[in-house]
């Protein structure tokens, strides 16, 4: 017989149908000879896959259903390892169906259903800040703003024009006020060198002072003070027995009460001290 014939066991074949084609590789190497519903046993499908007798399918391989976006199906065989041996002519092969572009599509309909409140939710918060009066006005700011900037510009550039025609003017007189600053700077000069000079004559004149003579002297005269306060403060001389000894200072103060005592008496009786007499008859 010319027919390589294998069957495989789907529970969904999902518009699978005779003639179909079937993939090993992305190459087409049969057909689907014929389909068989089991009604004993539901969603129990067996598939006659009619394949080139060249084609060796290694155990361990399986179909796969798959549908492009026309709708057309076909049977993809993932083959198995050939080091594993290989499925007898007549042998089964597991099948099942995948999705494909549509299983994905149909995967990312959840999050699109999550995802279409908070887009309606941005586009009304959207709504609302371009149906406020503010973004208006600011538009007109910024309107207003980019007028008074060109109109800034334009000043701005004239003003530039104006420094530029003025600019040689102002150099030529800095020069001259450099110039002038120039014979300032000799008059400065020359008041410096007669300051120094003063200072060289003073120099001079301190050099012909005989300061160490002096400080000699000083020395001396503080020297004197000292042997003088020294005395003072010792029984030695008069001021110092006056100062340290008290019986003297107590004496004089006694001699002076007296002479006190002796001037009142002399006041309150004058005659028992002079005599006047002008017969010379004296009294008693």
């Amino acid at each position: 017989s010319s027919e390589n014939i294998y069957k495989i066991k789907f529970g969904d074949i999902s518009g699978l149908s005779v003639s179909s084609p079937i993939y090993a590789n992305g190459f087409q190497i049969g057909t689907i000879k014929n389909v068989e519903y089991n009604y004993d046993h539901p969603g129990d499908i067996t598939v006659d896959a009619d394949v080139d007798r060249n084609m060796k399918i290694p155990n361990g391989t399986t179909a796969v259903i798959s549908s492009d976006l026309m709708g057309n199906v076909k049977v993809n065989l993932v083959l198995g390892d050939a080091r594993n041996g290989f499925i007898a002519r007549g042998g089964t092969i597991n099948g099942s169906v995948s999705d494909g572009l549509m299983g994905v599509a149909k995967g990312l309909f959840p999050a699109i259903e999550r995802m279409i409140p908070k887009v309606d939710s941005i586009l009304s918060n959207v709504n609302a800040l371009l149906a406020d009066p503010a973004i208006a006005g600011s538009l007109h700011n910024v309107n207003r703003i980019s007028s008074d900037l060109t109109t800034s510009t334009k000043e701005l550039n004239q003003l530039l024009a104006s420094v530029n025609q003025q600019f040689p003017g102002l150099v030529s007189n800095a020069n001259g006020m450099l110039e002038k600053s120039g014979g300032v700077a000799t008059k400065v000069s020359g008041l410096v060198e007669n300051a120094n000079g003063l200072v060289t004559n003073l120099n001079s004149k301190i050099n012909e002072v005989d300061l160490n003579g002096t400080m000699t002297k000083v020395d001396n005269t503080l020297n004197n003070m000292q042997t003088l306060t020294e005395k003072l403060n010792s029984n030695e001389g008069s001021l110092g027995l006056l100062m340290n000894d008290p019986g003297l200072y107590n004496s004089l103060h006694r001699t002076l009460s007296d002479v006190d005592s002796l001037v009142v008496n002399l006041k309150a009786h004058p005659k028992r001290y002079v005599h006047f007499s002008l017969f010379g008859k004296k009294d008693k």
